[in-house]
């Protein structure tokens, strides 16, 4: 870099909000990533309702459970993706969670826009159990050189919206014990995919579910356990930097 010259900065929304995550642990690590390029700044809230923040941004990063964005940030976003944007959604993004009066989780149809644009609404997952995760692009640039691994962490059983390029999936055939919609038959889900929007795009990545002593509440008060799921893998990690790399990269070019 010559003297007096400077590289443009690069803006970026982090969404990271919402029940039932360690949504502290999630929000610190995905900071320490995106500061790895000084040229990302970033600006962090725990829910979409900054439409001036989503139009200034470069690209966007969520990470959030059961926040729903009012049909004013849905469309904000929906714009930031036609215009060129791009957006890394992380798990629990897609997801709208109601307890029934039979104590079962629904996940109601609330905010087809939002759930359209993401490409898919959560609708349940199994009891965390170990599953294996395979590679269908295997010559796609973001998951080029990843080998099939096992994590275990939320399987998300997804309603999608195509089209939809998938990179990873899985399989599953079950029950998802606790959820109103709860038998699932044999079928491969996406865990990993692209989804289109004008000359933008979204990259949702369905792992990651982490899960402090405290984030049950006010469901439970103490929570056993401290649960990094796919946090504990590196190529989860992996995953990420790649995501971020591609989420940044139009203005790269800039």
């Amino acid at each position: 870099m010559t003297a007096g010259s400077h590289q443009r900065k690069i803006r970026c929304v982090l969404f990271a909000g919402g029940k039932y995550h360690d949504i502290d642990f999630a929000r610190l690590e995905l900071l320490k990533l995106l500061a790895a390029d000084e040229r990302v700044r970033v600006r962090v809230f725990e829910d979409y309702e900054h439409l001036g923040a989503i139009g200034e941004a470069d690209f966007i990063v969520s990470y959030t459970c059961d926040v729903v964005p009012s049909l004013a940030a849905q469309e904000a976003l929906r714009a930031f993706l036609d215009r060129g944007g791009r957006w890394y959604a992380l798990h629990g993004t897609n997801s709208i969670l109601r307890w029934l009066e039979s104590g079962l989780v629904d996940s109601p149809r609330w905010a087809p826009l939002f759930m359209q644009t993401l490409g898919s609404m959560f609708i349940a997952h199994p009891p965390i159990a170990p599953y294996r995760v395979t590679v269908a692009q295997p010559d796609h640039p973001l998951v080029a050189g990843i080998e099939p691994f096992e994590t275990t962490d939320e399987l998300y059983l997804l309603e999608t919206y195509g089209p939809l390029r998938v990179l990873l999936q899985t399989e599953f055939a079950g029950v998802a014990e606790g959820f109103a919609e709860a038998t699932w038959p044999a079928a491969t889900h996406p865990v990993f995919y692209l989804k289109s929007h004008g000359q933008g795009a979204v990259l949702y990545l369905t792992l990651g579910h982490c899960r402090g002593h405290y984030d049950l509440q006010p469901l439970m008060e103490y929570w056993p356990t401290v649960d990094r799921c796919a946090w504990d893998l590196p190529v989860f990690y992996e995953l990420l930097k790649r995501g971020i790399h591609w989420a940044k990269e139009p203005a790269d070019r800039t």
